[in-house]
């Protein structure tokens, strides 16, 4: 069997990948230009934000929350779908990888999330633990971005997919594992906003090529 048959499961995770795929270009989306992008290496100034537009950083987290529950639940079905997959054996590493990569995020928005609650009331005491509270949530949305790094890869091997998106799929996890490397670049000095939208900008080709082979499975016939 291959992506142009028929197959409901994997129309099913090729919706799931597309519905992560707006929703979290939608969050970044607001984000981005309401300056929300929260920032750990100034938690006061990120507190006073999310306090000032508790509003916009609630609808931010709710697109980011879908995104990432979509593309956990796409990693699950895929997990189970060896049909899709010239090489079946990775169907459960690539499908795996995806899923874990969604958690990840999930567990970043819930960091974000409980800095929405201590903006409540910024303080200097508040803000050495809103600090601490966004620095692991980075660092765990670094890790989202190495597993879908990682599952792109996987799946451009796995997938019958033609050899031009073939070799996309390996770029794209190339630019991936750049972004995850990022902040790595900083050593003890934190990222700058300009190096944390770098990062953000190099994992576009993989949510990109996971939205094209989102499309292509929602058309399998």
């Amino acid at each position: 069997m291959t992506l142009a048959d028929n197959d409901p499961g994997a129309r099913l995770a090729g919706m799931l990948l597309l519905i992560s795929l707006v929703a979290i270009l939608t969050a970044a989306a607001i984000v981005v230009p309401s300056g929300l992008t929260l920032n750990p290496a100034d938690p006061a100034t990120t507190l006073t934000a999310v306090h000032d537009h508790v509003g916009l950083h609630l609808t931010e987290l709710a697109f980011d929350v879908l995104g990432w529950l979509a593309l956990t639940a796409a990693g699950l079905v895929l997990a189970g779908k060896p049909d899709v997959m010239v090489r079946p054996h990775l169907a459960v590493l690539a499908g795996g990888l995806l899923a874990a990569a969604g958690l990840a995020g999930l567990l970043h928005d819930a960091g974000n999330l409980a800095v929405t609650q201590l903006a409540a009331t910024p303080t200097d005491t508040v803000a050495d633990v809103a600090g601490a509270v966004l620095l692991t949530a980075k660092w765990t949305v670094n890790l989202a971005g190495l597993l879908w790094a990682a599952a792109a890869a996987v799946t451009a091997i796995g997938v019958d997919l033609p050899d031009r998106l073939r070799r996309a799929g390996g770029l794209a996890a190339l630019a991936g594992l750049a972004a995850v490397a990022v902040p790595w670049t900083t050593g003890t000095n934190g990222m700058s906003p300009t190096l944390e939208q770098l990062g953000y900008a190099l994992q576009l080709p993989v949510m990109i090529w996971y939205g094209l082979l989102g499309w292509r499975l929602v058309r399998r016939r």
